[in-house]
């Protein structure tokens, strides 16, 4: 029975490759939803290597971080931006995890993040979460988690106003609409902790801002950013 099931299995995959998220190209066996070429080959950032690296640098001035990450730069057009259409728009939200696994592999090798305690993910109002199914964030948390042995708190941190899309904001636009459109539900849950944010991409950095100033409200708690990947 197993044998036929394997043959089964193998006649499927044959009819019905399953393609890399990030290419295109079928995956071989072994392979999960990246192939193994695009694993080596995608624009790593390696900033956990470089403690004043960009993404930490967006903020200086404005909210105190232990530290700032991104996995990956962005491009248009390119293997990232495939995986992240594919991660926030076609329902594979599995892609969300693997990332957290990865970017969380490179993390615990560097001295501030292995003292994460909590993982937020940025949070999308109700509306938004609806539409999706999921938030996009919370997916590259629990990946994350496994690796840094940290709690996820998807719910503390809410956006209880919905606000208009940044995509064609100015930077001064994009940090005005999101003003006071978050709140912590339960300072207790984060007092005295190291909070990982999360979000899924960086661009100016507007958004997380706005949560990072709310979070960093809550007595003792000390606050560093991880992102899946960097838009310069």
């Amino acid at each position: 029975m197993n044998v036929k099931g394997g043959y089964l299995a193998d006649f499927v995959s044959l009819l019905f490759p399953e393609l890399c998220a990030a290419c295109g190209e079928s995956l071989v066996a072994n392979e999960h939803l990246i192939c193994t070429s695009c694993r080596i080959t995608l624009p790593y950032t390696n900033f956990h290597l470089q403690p004043d690296n960009i993404v930490a640098q967006q903020f200086w001035g404005k909210i105190i971080l232990e530290g700032g990450f991104a996995l990956f730069y962005f491009a248009k057009g390119g293997k990232v931006q495939n995986l992240m259409h594919r991660f926030k728009y076609k329902g594979q939200k599995e892609i969300g995890n693997l990332l957290g696994e990865i970017a969380g592999a490179q993390l615990i090798k560097n001295e501030v993040f292995k003292t994460v305690d909590i993982i937020v993910p940025v949070p999308l109002h109700k509306k938004r979460l609806r539409q999706r199914g999921y938030n996009q964030s919370a997916c590259f948390a629990e990946g994350l988690a496994g690796q840094l042995n940290a709690a996820v708190a998807e719910y503390n941190l809410v956006r209880p106003t919905a606000t208009e899309t940044q995509t064609h904001k100015s930077r001064f636009d994009r940090y005005e609409n999101m003003q006071e459109v978050f709140s912590v539900l339960n300072p207790e849950e984060l007092k005295n902790k190291h909070v990982l944010l999360v979000d899924d991409v960086i661009t100016t950095g507007s958004t997380l801002e706005a949560c990072g100033a709310q979070l960093l409200k809550v007595e003792g708690l000390k606050l560093s950013i991880a992102t899946i990947a960097y838009a310069e």
